[in-house]
């Protein structure tokens, strides 16, 4: 399956989750929900879900029966998006305003929370309605519960990385995005599989992990094309990380690859919120000139051969085979 085939999958599964988000996610007061709503109608790949799905699928299940996990992974996944927008002030996301922007603090941390309690709604109330046994379904809360642990996690070891003026090895990186970023794409393969009717303990353990591998390489990616990516492309704003200080392990391969001016370019900028947009499209220009593309991509490539190495002595299957070709697409994307 190449690029373009795993890309029309994404976006039909995208559009089955987000119709069925979008069905649950009503209520009183309106404003309420349609600030909880924002992220949501604006797309998105939605990978996690589709990770979801295919793990379902792998062990015998339905698109239907990973329906509510798949959902319930995405509300946590806008939950983090939305809190994490408040915690670093951003204004936009993917190209729209981001929650708090438009609807104030005060809403947006409600959406927020409506987000994250509606998740395990769907898995406990939802979940049964398909079938999924009173275990699985147990097993199924507490996988959720931990992952939003160490998402939070997470986003603490980022804030404090973030106020320290030094950089970090990257074993610390590696576990802040194995927490912040890694945790939900190993809960949406473990979700998958423990909405199957046909897994085991293993199968669980195997699909975690692969899931697991596919965020941290991710992760890595998302950092590279925050500072390297088209905006036209991606939606983001080109040096954002620069500009507010993120000490990504991108930024730092790049200030390690350079010397002289170039470097001088890159510190001129890093965490000078007020820096105007000629010397931030220089510091951008200065990291693309490198060489950390082909170094980063390698990294995540090798989390993918992690990955894909977890699943390589399952029966070949069409759910396989679109697992497989979704972590080709993590490393390869360029949005």
């Amino acid at each position: 399956m190449n690029i373009a085939n795993i890309q029309d999958e994404l976006e039909a599964n995208a559009l089955t989750v987000s119709q069925f988000i979008l069905s649950c996610l009503k209520g009183e007061p309106v404003e309420l929900y349609k600030a909880s709503t924002h992220y949501l109608v604006s797309g998105g790949k939605r990978l996690r879900p589709f990770l979801v799905t295919k793990s379902c699928e792998m062990f015998g299940g339905t698109a239907k029966q990973a329906l509510p996990a798949a959902a319930a992974v995405e509300l946590i996944h806008n939950f983090s998006l939305v809190h994490d927008d408040i915690m670093d002030n951003d204004d936009m996301r993917h190209g729209v305003p981001t929650v708090h922007k438009s609807y104030g603090t005060a809403l947006a941390i409600l959406a927020g929370d409506i987000l994250f309690s509606k998740a395990f709604q769907l898995i406990s109330v939802d979940g049964k309605k398909t079938g999924i046994d009173d275990k699985a379904i147990s097993a199924m809360i507490a996988k959720l519960a931990t992952a939003c642990i160490y998402v939070c996690e997470g986003q603490a070891i980022d804030i404090g990385l973030a106020s320290n003026q030094r950089f970090f090895p990257e074993p610390i990186y590696l576990n802040m995005i194995t927490k912040k970023t890694a945790a939900l794409f190993d809960l949406s393969c473990s979700l998958g599989v423990l909405s199957s009717p046909l897994s085991t303990e293993v199968d669980i353990l195997n699909l975690s992990s692969f899931g697991r591998n596919v965020g941290i390489a991710f992760q890595l990616v998302d950092d590279l094309l925050g500072v390297t990516g088209n905006p036209r492309v991606t939606g983001k704003s080109v040096g954002n990380d620069l500009r507010e200080g993120k000490k990504t392990f991108p930024i730092q391969l790049a200030i390690n690859n350079t010397d002289g001016e170039e470097k001088r370019k890159i510190l001129r900028v890093l965490g000078a919120k007020d820096i105007n947009n000629d010397e931030l499209s220089e510091a951008v220009q200065s990291i693309c000139s490198s060489g950390i593309d082909f170094h980063i991509r390698n990294i995540a490539k090798s989390h993918v051969e992690k990955a894909l190495s977890t699943i390589d002595g399952y029966p070949n299957s069409a759910s396989k085979r679109a697992l497989q070709s979704a972590a080709d697409f993590v490393v390869e994307r360029s949005l």
